[in-house]
């Protein structure tokens, strides 16, 4: 019986997914309205992302405007993106919240490109136990006489195949990342 990967593949692009949600969360320069996609604020008594409570649009290379649905709630957003500590700048007025992001100096690029190693190791121990736990299933399916010996090691052959494309999909991402942040 041929093993099925649907689950472990999932987790996979799950990993992937999550690792490029992490990096855009570290600025490289251009203002973009997905660095606030982290931000949750706390509203009528519930934690809810920025982007559904208001409008956040591009105001210049280095600056992004968020413009609450509701006035009133201008504080809570400045108060949600400063506790973020996201590196920025955080102005608000009566029309909403302006995000202000510093120019990087060479200091503030070596502490991003350690971030990102930082997120690609987090990612790559994601990649390992999912690893494991698939490479466990396969020993205890074989165990118990559900696939032969042959079949367990075709079938850790193409999980170690899957893992490494993985690996190196993060690795490229990662790589896109530095080169961002190093211009």
């Amino acid at each position: 019986m041929a093993y099925s990967f649907a689950e472990f593949k999932k987790e996979l692009d799950e990993v992937k997914s999550w690792f490029s949600g992490e990096l855009v969360a570290i600025h490289a320069g251009q203002a973009t309205p997905a660095f606030l996609d982290q931000v949750k604020v706390e509203v009528y008594g519930v934690r809810t992302p920025l982007e559904q409570i208001a409008t956040i649009s591009v105001e210049g290379a280095k600056a992004l405007r968020v413009t609450p649905w509701d006035t009133a709630n201008i504080k809570k957003i400045e108060k949600a993106i400063t506790d973020a500590d996201l590196g920025v700048t955080v102005g608000a007025d009566e029309r909403g919240v302006r995000v202000a992001f510093p120019d990087l100096t060479g200091e503030r690029r070596e502490q991003l490109k350690k971030m990102v190693k930082e997120k690609l190791e987090t990612a790559r121990v994601r990649l390992r136990q999912a690893r494991d736990e698939v490479w466990s299933d396969i020993q205890k399916k074989q165990r118990e006489g559900e696939m032969s010996e042959d079949e367990k090691y075709r079938a850790k052959e193409e999980m170690e195949k899957m893992v490494r494309e993985a690996g190196d999909a993060l690795q490229e991402i990662a790589a896109r990342k530095e080169k961002e942040i190093s211009f």
